[in-house]
């Protein structure tokens, strides 16, 4: 249990927990799972969830749920671990324009971020999958071991470092022979060419550790591609640990994440944010107004079960990403009046190591 100041014992605070979402029915069950370990340690208060995109239900639709159980006061956080541009700018302007719309306050939280018990529970997740290869009878020295720490990949150079920053503090506490970072897409290096490159150092073990919070497309991407790599280099072990998911840790940091809003603990870290400095490449990005870009999937995707949606056959097991490159490196308007917006292209999209990397893997 967290403790929390006295001013939260007020009987109209509610809690809602802001997600990406995702068209894996995996994905969403892990999600409503973790959030329904949260009273655990926040006892007092109801909570709900709601997504961004991609499921149901949406965050108005928690938010509605919440104002029906006599709550006048949110506390929402992004169910997220760093913040880029759902954080930052879509998952904000949702609440704004609801809490206009109704005459509520909703306080918002920080990211899960760059955190002690975050790296911790992180350690715990690489250690395991050490420790289970170790059983099958594959000695291999930590020195002779790399760990490659995949990130979603974003737009934005402040988020795709922090998984740089998440690599080297697991390197230095699980005290392994070298680190690497890759990315699921968007930004470079993906997944393959990282392991090929990664391959050529000669390292006899190779630990992929997927820094996620959840199942989904993105993590079979990623083992689907640990497991080609792996093909092509029968003498090195590839080791493939799991993500985050509700271990304690991660579910007691999103806990104070919550809390934090009353204490004032909710301010995100802006000293290097593309919105905010001018980081070179994104200059164009600096003082972009907040809005959401995902009304258009509101609630698309993973759906209640026994409903009766079509899934998408190339993400059921191993994606290779073609369905998610239209909407990762697209540059469109909408512009029918009522939700004119406009997404600023990716400087790197065409990085050989980066989404071209799909595309020539698919025409192959």
């Amino acid at each position: 249990m967290i403790s929390v100041p006295n001013e939260a014992d007020k009987s109209d605070i509610g809690v809602l927990i802001c997600g990406h979402g995702s068209r894996s029915d995996a994905a969403v069950a892990q999600f409503s799972n973790f959030v329904g370990k949260l009273p655990d340690y926040l006892p007092n208060w109801p909570i709900e969830y709601g997504y961004l995109e991609f499921a149901n239900p949406v965050i108005r639709e928690a938010l509605d749920r919440l104002r029906d159980r006599g709550c006048k006061r949110i506390l929402a956080v992004p169910g997220m671990l760093f913040a880029a541009m759902h954080a930052k700018n879509d998952i904000p302007s949702v609440l704004n324009a609801y809490a206009r719309k109704h005459g509520i306050e909703i306080g918002y939280g920080r990211d899960l971020g760059i955190d002690p018990k975050m790296i911790s529970a992180a350690a715990s997740r690489v250690e395991d999958a050490i420790a289970e290869a170790e059983c099958s009878g594959h000695a291999v020295s930590r020195e002779e071991t790399c760990l490659v720490v995949i990130g979603r990949g974003a737009s934005d150079p402040d988020a795709n470092s922090n998984i740089s920053k998440v690599a080297r503090q697991l390197q230095e506490q699980t005290g392994l022979g070298w680190s690497e970072t890759g990315y699921s897409g968007v930004t470079f290096p993906l997944v393959e060419p990282c392991l090929e490159k990664v391959c050529k150092l000669g390292f006899k073990r190779i630990v992929v550790f997927p820094y996620f919070l959840f199942s989904g497309v993105l993590i079979d991407r990623i083992y689907g591609f640990s497991d080609l790599v792996a093909t092509r280099h029968p003498d090195i072990q590839f080791v493939k640990a799991d993500y985050l998911n509700d271990h304690p840790l991660v579910l007691t940091t999103m806990a104070e994440r919550i809390t934090g809003i009353l204490t004032g603990d909710n301010a995100m870290d802006c000293s290097m944010c593309k919105y905010r400095e001018k980081i070179i490449g994104f200059e164009a990005e600096v003082g972009m107004p907040q809005m959401s870009h995902h009304h258009h999937v509101e609630g698309q995707g993973a759906q209640a079960p026994g409903s009766n949606v079509a899934t998408c056959t190339l993400c059921e097991a191993f994606c290779t990403g073609a369905c998610r490159l239209v909407m990762e490196q697209h540059d469109h308007d909408h512009g029918d009046g009522a939700h004119s917006h406009h997404h600023p292209k990716y400087p790197f999209a065409d990085h050989p190591l980066g989404p071209e990397s799909v595309r020539k893997y698919l025409k192959n």
